[in-house]
């Protein structure tokens, strides 16, 4: 059985191609390769009705980040300002490099 991957980390800036946040730009906060799901900043909000804990003592309703899949959203090149895909490049001391397929520059 084939494992799961991601083409995004977590750090990354992306850009949304398609639903209906599609268009907006964030930082990858969290990645579930198992799903193949990630979570980004601003992207998908969601409302969730809490009961009163320790924590947060008033409970309420509270607007957090869900994930979306990953083929929706795009790697956001800050070099060349654009949604891009990337490559990787193997250098001279044998470690890879994931590099923008439009600029060249290292991501």
């Amino acid at each position: 059985m084939v494992k799961p991957s991601v083409h995004v980390r977590k750090g990354d800036t992306v850009l949304v191609v398609t639903g209906k946040n599609a268009g907006k730009k964030g930082k990858v906060l969290e990645v579930i390769p198992g799903k193949s799901k990630i979570v980004v900043e601003g992207v998908n909000i969601v409302k969730r009705h809490t009961k009163p804990t320790q924590k947060l003592p008033q409970g309420g309703v509270l607007e957090k980040e869900a994930p979306i899949h990953s083929s929706n959203a795009m790697l956001f090149c800050n070099k060349c300002n654009t949604p891009t895909r990337i490559s990787n490049k193997v250098l001279e001391n044998g470690e890879k490099e994931r590099v923008c397929k439009k600029c060249g520059e290292a991501i």
